[in-house]
């Protein structure tokens, strides 16, 4: 590792031998902005030189000193263009709480190039953003290193398999060391603490196994203990002590090596201790590691459990593909699907990629990514995503997209980059657990010195207990877990659900949303105008007054044209020939069908050729204030239908404004309808605030106009049209259906298209901040409480301690208790279940035997 490390840096351009970085840089178009963006560099103090390139994009910068990358990002930012930067994820390994996070953060964001650096102790991932020309993915490792970690870059290629791999290959290494430790520890735990509880016991060790000879003997368990299995402990923890960085491991260490280091002295060297203070505490030493190591196993068993989304995902992707190769069906792996392969699916397979199909026709389940349990219809041209199941028929199809660029491989990155992210609250816990062991340190040598001046005989005794104990009962992995574990399994159980959190910050800002604005097309409504409503008077049938107005509308290409054509398509209708078609601007539409002649217009229309629609004014007036423009139909000069085609209101639509009043949200319509259409909906479906007659650029000004007041404003839209808007919000909300996912200004995507998944969103957002919140207070309370405990402040007056075997077991359930928590998480329900039950994002459907 060191070697290829080494030779990495060899190769990077930062630094040079002359001080030299290469900055890649975008938006630049002409030789004015060469000019613009080589002021900007050289005017910014440390920089002695600086060319741009037109041809390349990018600035060759001299410092004159230290070199600051981040100045030179934003001299570029500040005249107009764009650093070019890249992300990358590490893989963390030797991590084991709160201040081990905080270190590494540190180191990388320290490197001069690296515009930010999150870690997180759950996944134990390094997010990293950083400046290409400054340095590389070596420096990034070097720089983990350096801090006494491990790192390794993460690829696209199936991180989460590997990573699987190798946490399954951790936690069966901790469970050979737990077991190891437990068979060494417990014939020291019986000699020891036996002799204290069972009568008799000590007489029996006395005259059978000797004085001496008991101690020998602990000694030597306990050194198998402390230099077998706990050995970890010291290997990581001593080189941060010797750093000046101390973590976890470092107060296990100094914990363990305190009690062994005093036994040794009473073993072998008595003398040299006061009268009366030659005892042993091997089973101490030896217990804490024993106990701390179960808590390390059960923590990595959570840890694996918090994960489990992810690999569900990945179960949904077919491990193989059947391709045509030179004209016969090969059955290859699926990592070697190129886009352009032709692919054969059978019935009850897995579509393997993204593609359009080329022959053949099925229904398809599409549950996992709409959350709908009806199999889509699918033909030639049809879109086809990977995951999905093959039901009935069987086609073959176009490659599109493989690898990392289908849809589920996106649904998996998505999820990993929010369960990898932080929130803002976890800002807080950094800070006080940067310094909190530290603060232990000192806490545990005060309470020595204390017991040692002030304490009663032995004193000696009584301080080197209670300061082990107080090392021992302050480790912050709790802390370090507490917030991350969280957003693991509710970002993961929100994937199930459909609602994928594309930004972990969005969990904490969607739980204080004060207004939900919604767009109207496509969001409120269909998104598609069809005939809603058909009334006829003067003895016309509905399908023959439709077959006649459809023949006539057959001829435009207007958009309620073509509601009115597919709404006589979808009965069954014939549409007949028509003759002499008149179009009258402004006014409607007239034509000979079959013989009979056939005018459809507006009321005016209708008023212009002298026609009595008295006996349709009911429901036209019904149909306007819904909101609809209601449409007539005269034939052979008599009134014979009113009609209305809107886009209608989806079903779900009432049901999701209930379920968010349900909430205590005020719900805000944002459309581009003129009033009175638009008040005539919110009426309806009892929306609290219109916002009408709004431009498709004026949508932000409206998200800024709704946020008037102090109140956060979550936007709803279909994240195409609205993305300005989406970006303008507190938070985003994209309703996608399909290969709609990678919306890349919303927050979150919500995968069906039904808009009761946002007040599921909300629900589970309010969920994953309690839990949160239950974390942190018995993270922290904990060990504001214990801390003076084990320091002995109850001695005085209740003469208790708390023995440095009981803290070792309290640290170890802390953390458990934190993760168990956190885990409930996977039981939470929707509060409006959408949808079939089973066939949801990430819930494999079974599939059927070939």
């Amino acid at each position: 590792m060191a070697a290829t490390n080494a030779l990495q840096r060899k190769e990077t351009r930062f630094p040079g031998s002359d001080g030299t970085i290469t900055i890649p840089i975008e938006g630049m178009t002409c030789a004015s902005c060469v000019g613009r963006v080589e002021r900007a560099l050289k005017a910014t103090p440390g920089i002695a030189a600086a060319s741009v390139n037109l041809a390349t994009e990018r600035a060759e910068v001299t410092f004159s000193g230290e070199p600051d990358v981040a100045g030179v990002v934003r001299a570029i930012e500040s005249s107009g263009y764009a650093v070019r930067g890249e992300t990358t994820e590490l893989a963390i390994d030797g991590m084991t709480c709160a201040s081990c996070v905080g270190r590494v953060e540190k180191a990388l964001a320290r490197l001069s190039g690296v515009t930010s650096a999150t870690v997180n102790l759950a996944t134990e991932r390094a997010h990293v953003e950083y400046v290409p020309g400054a340095l590389t993915l070596g420096d990034l490792v070097a720089a983990v290193e350096a801090t006494g970690y491990e790192a390794r870059p993460l690829t696209d290629n199936a991180p989460a398999d590997i990573e699987g791999e190798r946490r399954e290959a951790e936690t069966q290494g901790l469970r050979r060391d737990l077991l190891v430790a437990a068979v060494l520890t417990l014939p020291v735990f019986v000699l020891e603490m036996g002799s204290h509880v069972v009568p008799g016991m000590h007489h029996w060790v006395m005259t059978t196994i000797g004085h001496p000879q008991a101690w020998y003997l602990q000694f030597a368990l306990t050194s198998l203990v402390l230099f077998g299995p706990g050995l970890r402990f010291f290997k990581k923890g001593v080189p941060a002590l010797l750093r000046g960085a101390p973590d976890m491991n470092s107060l296990v260490a100094l914990g363990t090596a305190a009690a062994y280091g005093y036994s040794l002295v009473a073993t072998f060297v008595p003398s040299v201790l006061p009268q009366g203070t030659a005892n042993v505490y091997y089973e101490a030493a030896a217990v804490i590691v024993t106990l701390i190591l179960l808590g390390r196993y059960l923590e990595a068993r959570a840890k694996g459990r918090t994960s489990e989304a992810i690999k569900r995902l990945m179960g949904l992707q077919a491990k193989t593909a059947r391709v045509l190769r030179d004209g016969e069906a090969v059955e290859i792996p699926l990592t070697e699907v190129q886009p352009g392969d032709v692919v054969q699916v059978r019935p009850g397979e897995r579509v393997p990629v993204d593609g359009l199909i080329v022959e053949g026709s099925s229904y398809v389940d599409e549950s996992m990514i709409t959350g709908e349990p009806i199999p889509v219809a699918k033909s030639v041209d049809a879109e086809v995503v990977g995951g999905t199941i093959n039901k009935t028929g069987s086609f073959s199809f176009r490659a599109e997209k493989v690898g990392a660029d289908t849809v589920l491989a996106q649904i998996i990155r998505m999820v990993e980059q929010a369960q990898g992210s932080k929130l803002p609250i976890q800002a807080i816990v950094d800070k006080v657990t940067m310094w909190f062991v530290p603060a232990v340190m000192a806490a545990a040598t005060l309470t020595f010195l204390v017991w040692l001046v002030f304490g009663p005989d032995p004193a000696l005794t009584f301080a080197l207990v209670n300061a082990v104990a107080v090392l021992i009962i302050a480790c912050p992995c709790a802390m370090g877990l507490a917030t991350p574990t969280s957003i693991m399994v509710g970002t993961g159980r929100a994937a199930e659900m459909g609602v994928l959190f594309r930004r972990g910050e969005a969990l904490q800002a969607l739980r204080d949303v004060n207004v939900i604005a919604l767009d109207k097309t496509g969001t409120l409504t269909k998104g598609r105008p069809e005939l809603t409503d058909f009334v006829t008077v003067n003895g016309y049938t509905e399908d023959e007054a439709l077959a006649l107005i459809a023949a006539v509308e057959a001829r435009s290409e207007h958009p309620i044209a073509e509601a009115i054509v597919g709404s006589a398509r979808k009965r069954g209708l014939s549409l007949a020939a028509t003759e002499t078609f008149d179009a009258l601007p402004g006014f409607g539409v007239s034509a000979i069908v079959e013989g009979h002649r056939v005018e459809v217009g507006a009321d005016r229309y209708m008023t212009k050729l002298g026609y009595d629609v008295s006996d349709l004014l009911p429901a036209a007036r019904r149909m306007a204030g819904e909101g609809k423009s209601p449409l007539y139909a005269a034939i052979d000069g008599k009134p014979a239908a009113v009609i209305a085609v809107a886009d209608p209101i989806k079903p779900t639509t009432p049901d999701a404004i209930r379920a968010l009043h349900g909430l205590g949200l005020k719900v805000a319509m944002i459309t581009g309808d003129n009033g009175g259409t638009a008040n005539a909906i919110a009426r309806q479906l009892g929306i609290d605030e219109v916002v009408a007659d709004v431009l498709p650029d004026g949508k932000v000004n409206a998200v800024k106009r709704l946020r008037q007041g102090g109140r956060a404003v979550a936007f709803v839209g279909d994240g195409i049209n609205d993305a300005p808007a989406l970006a303008e919000a507190d938070v985003g909300l994209a309703i996608g259906t399909g290969t709609d996912v990678a919306i890349e200004s919303a927050d979150v995507v919500l995968m069906s298209g039904d808009l009761r998944g946002v007040t599921n969103a909300i629900a589970l957002s309010k969920a994953t901040l309690r839990n949160i919140g239950q974390n942190l207070f018995w993270a922290f309370g904990y060990n504001t409480l214990l801390i003076p405990v084990a320091a002995g402040v109850l001695y005085p007056t209740y003469g208790m301690l708390l023995s440095p075997v009981i803290a070792a077991g309290a640290m170890a359930l802390s953390s458990v208790f934190v993760l168990g928590n956190a885990l409930r998480l996977k039981s939470f329900r929707a509060p409006v279940p959408i949808g079939a039950q089973e066939g949801r994002l990430g819930t494999p459907h079974p599939v059927p035997a070939e």
